[in-house]
């Protein structure tokens, strides 16, 4: 893989910047932390080398000086909210997060339901997280919030909150998407606390936009694309060029709820100097970790194509409105951007129209594009993914890695079962069959074992993608795009 940023870096800056912080506040800081705890996949394919799982690593590094407070709202657990990578509804998202990071040998010591109103399926989650023995405490909606500064930080507000016992200097605070009131469980705790005499203080952990670099580059600029659907921009922080004319890129939510939040930090506080700008809060070190700026802006141009053809089928299936793509649309022609830079597209409408078949193609780590195309017995997806094994392990083309006295019989089972004749084999099928068969055919078994070498290739397919195949192309980490077109051809 040609790497352009150094995790190892990255990971020791972010963790000393951390403790520096801390030592800021007398030695006990709340630290919320945004996006995606594990499986930081967007980050992966931005920064060519960043790890996934580097965020759980800092935890890690500072395991017995951090503990872990998990939100999430009331409401969303009301109307069955879900994270989309998993599927899982956020009560089991939830759960899931604290199940994996106790295995990790981090400490999660309570779980928070915010915005609380007396809801019932709310009530339901409670009961079943005491009965796991979990604290579990309760905070209502913050009176006054987010105008009336002096009701917000008062008894009637963050006051009328239980105060969550803490006992490690690093508090991290983080949830299973955005929204769940991690900043508000975190000023709740410093309101708390200064009124018993202790000075704690609040930080973010970011990693997008990159602060310092500019508005327009194409990291930040896929951020941009990533939080389409937010209509977040990125915009230079005037506070921070007001403080110390010095031109930082931050995102208009941080920037026009500054305001407010020094405001509400200057009366818990009683410091007008503790954060003189959004980009102060946050703790970030990525922009330090890159190695090479041309291979990750590369990749970040890839991301931007990639996130205007998800929004595509987004809008075509209904799941998401047309603005959301015609946001990043605008970014691309704004910054020029060719879509032909993703090579993968164009291979992936070449080959539809040659074969006249729904087609993927998959560039792979050492650059060369390999094509798969739907035959009577496979999805496009298990076609292209088992030439790129070949591709990989050095076995000849003409080579079948599944003969058809493997797939026919699993064909035929799943047609007989499901009445339906045309049934594929889809990904998932077809893995299963690679896995049987490489326990006893080395062949098979050579290709399987490069399977974990598909991670963040790229893939584009000439029509969209359901079911068994793009989950498995998820679980492999294949960064797929997809044009907005069903694979109903007559």
């Amino acid at each position: 893989m040609d790497f352009g940023f150094d995790s190892e870096k990255y990971e020791k800056l972010q963790s000393e910047q951390i403790l520096k912080r801390v030592e800021m506040f007398s030695g006990k800081l709340y630290m919320e932390f945004g996006g995606k705890l594990f499986d930081d996949l967007h980050a992966s394919r931005v920064l060519p080398g960043f790890r996934a799982d580097s965020k759980v690593r800092i935890l890690q590094k500072l395991a017995d000086k951090t503990e872990i407070i998990m939100v999430v709202s009331a409401s969303d657990i009301e109307r069955k909210k879900i994270r989309a990578d998993y599927g899982l509804t956020y009560d089991n998202e939830v759960i899931r997060q604290v199940e994996r990071l106790r295995k990790m040998g981090l400490f999660v010591s309570s779980i928070v339901i915010t915005m609380y109103a007396g809801q019932k399926s709310a009530d339901k989650f409670v009961k079943q997280l005491k009965n796991r023995g979990e604290n579990v405490y309760i905070h209502k909606p913050t009176q006054g919030y987010p105008d009336n500064v002096d009701l917000i930080v008062s008894e009637e507000g963050y006051g009328a909150n239980p105060y969550i016992k803490t006992t490690r200097p690093i508090v991290v605070v983080t949830a299973p998407g955005p929204g769940s009131g991690k900043m508000g469980t975190c000023l709740s705790q410093m309101y708390h606390e200064s009124k018993q005499g202790i000075k704690s203080g609040y930080a973010k952990f970011e990693t997008f936009p990159i602060w310092n670099l500019a508005v327009d580059n194409p990291i930040n600029l896929a951020y941009e694309a990533a939080t389409a659907d937010l209509a977040d921009k990125n915009l230079v922080d005037t506070w921070h060029l007001r403080a110390y004319h010095e031109r930082v890129t931050n995102y208009n939510r941080d920037i026009e709820s500054f305001a407010i939040l020094k405001a509400i930090l200057h009366k818990i506080t009683n410091d007008k100097t503790l954060y003189r700008s959004p980009t102060d809060m946050g703790v970030n070190m990525a922009g330090f970790a890159i190695t090479d700026m041309k291979k990750c802006e590369n990749a970040a141009t890839n991301e931007i194509i990639r996130r205007y053809y998800k929004a595509l089928c987004d809008a075509k299936l209904g799941n998401e409105p047309i603005e959301t793509s015609q946001r990043i649309e605008r970014i691309i022609k704004k910054h020029e951007i060719n879509i032909s830079k993703r090579r993968v597209v164009q291979s992936a409408k070449n080959k539809f129209a040659q074969s006249g078949k729904p087609s993927v193609a998959i560039e792979l780590p050492n650059t060369s594009i390999i094509c798969g195309r739907e035959t009577e017995l496979l999805s496009a997806s298990s076609a292209a993914v088992l030439n790129s094994l070949k591709e990989i392990a050095h076995i000849d083309d003409n080579i079948y890695l599944l003969g058809e006295d493997v797939l026919k019989p699993i064909c035929e089972l799943k047609r007989r079962l499901s009445g339906d004749d045309s049934q594929k084999l889809n990904l998932y099928d077809v893995v299963s069959a690679l896995s049987i068969c490489s326990t006893r055919d080395m062949v098979a078994k050579k290709a399987y074992e490069k399977l974990p070498e598909l991670a963040l290739a790229d893939a584009h397919s000439s029509h969209m993608i359901f079911g068994e195949d793009a989950a498995t192309l998820k679980s492999l980490r294949i960064s797929v795009s997809a044009e907005p077109e069903f694979a109903n051809i007559i």
